[in-house]
C-alpha cells in the first residue's frame, strides 16, 4: 500500500498535479524565497488527495482505521477535506523546518477536539526531517502571549522551554501510523537527506462536531466513515 501511494505521489510531483502548496509559500526556515528562486516550485504537499485518486480515500476511509478511531472519537466519524487531507511531501536540499504549533490554531470547529492521522510512507528519522511532539501538550492550556503574531509556539520563553523540555522524535517506519490530537504541540526538521520523504495525512472528528459556517473548515464537505 505505501509504495502504490507513493507511486501515486512521484506521479502527481512530476507533473505539478494541482492542487499543491510549494515550500516557497509558506516561507517557513529553508524554504526559498519566491517561487522564481531556485527550488520554488519544491512542492511542500499534494492537497486534496482523497479527489486525487481512489486509493488515497480508500485508505483513509478504511474499516480498520475506522475502527481505531471509533475508540478515540465516537461512533459517529467524518473526515474533514479542508485540513490535511493531503500528501506531505520534504524534499532534500529545499525543504523547510515547521516550528513548535497546534494545529487547531487555524482550524474553526465547534470544540477543538479532532483527530490526524499521519501514515508513514517510508522510514522518518532525525535526519530526513521526522515530527517532534510534546506528549501530553494537548491537555495543557497556554496564554496567547505565548504565541508568536503567526500563532507559533514561542521558544524565547523560560516557560515553554520548559515545556519543550519533554519532546520526543516521532521516528517511524514506512507503514507505521501516527495518531494525534489537534491540540498537540508539534514541529518538524529539514529533509537532509538525498531522498523525498512521503507521508499521507488525514484529520478526523465526530460527526456533531461541525466546522463553523463561513470558515475554511467548512469549505469543503466532510466525507462520513461507515
Amino acid at each position: 500500500m505505501c509504495e502504490s501511494l507513493k507511486v501515486l505521489a512521484r506521479r502527481d510531483l512530476a507533473a505539478q498535479a494541482q492542487p499543491l502548496e510549494y515550500e516557497a509559500q509558506v516561507r517557513y526556515p529553508g524554504a526559498p524565497a519566491s517561487i522564481d528562486a531556485p527550488g520554488g516550485r519544491t512542492v511542500r504537499r499534494l492537497m486534496r488527495a482523497c479527489a486525487r485518486d481512489p486509493l488515497y480515500r480508500d485508505w483513509a476511509t478504511s474499516a480498520q482505521l475506522a475502527s481505531r478511531l471509533h475508540q478515540v472519537i465516537g461512533p459517529s466519524l467524518e473526515l474533514s477535506q479542508a485540513h490535511h487531507n493531503c500528501i506531505m511531501t520534504k524534499n532534500p536540499a529545499f525543504s523547510s523546518a515547521t516550528g513548535w504549533h497546534q494545529d487547531i490554531r487555524y482550524w474553526s470547529f465547534e470544540k477543538p477536539e479532532l483527530v490526524s492521522v499521519w501514515l508513514a510512507l517510508g522510514p522518518e528519522h532525525e535526519e530526513n526531517g521526522c515530527l517532534w511532539l510534546v506528549p501530553g501538550s494537548h491537555k495543557m492550556d497556554f496564554g496567547r502571549e505565548q504565541y508568536d503574531q503567526d500563532l507559533f509556539f514561542r521558544t524565547d520563553l523560560s516557560q515553554n522551554q520548559h515545556v519543550l523540555q519533554a519532546k520526543v522524535a516521532a521516528e517511524l517506519d514506512e507503514g507505521d501510523v501516527l495518531f494525534f490530537h489537534c491540540r498537540l504541540l508539534h514541529a518538524a526538521g529539514r529533509n537532509r537527506t538525498s531522498l523525498t520523504k512521503f507521508a499521507a495525512v488525514f484529520t478526523y472528528h465526530a460527526a456533531d462536531n461541525r466546522p463553523l459556517p463561513g470558515t475554511r473548515s467548512a469549505s469543503l464537505q466532510e466525507i462520513a466513515l461507515r
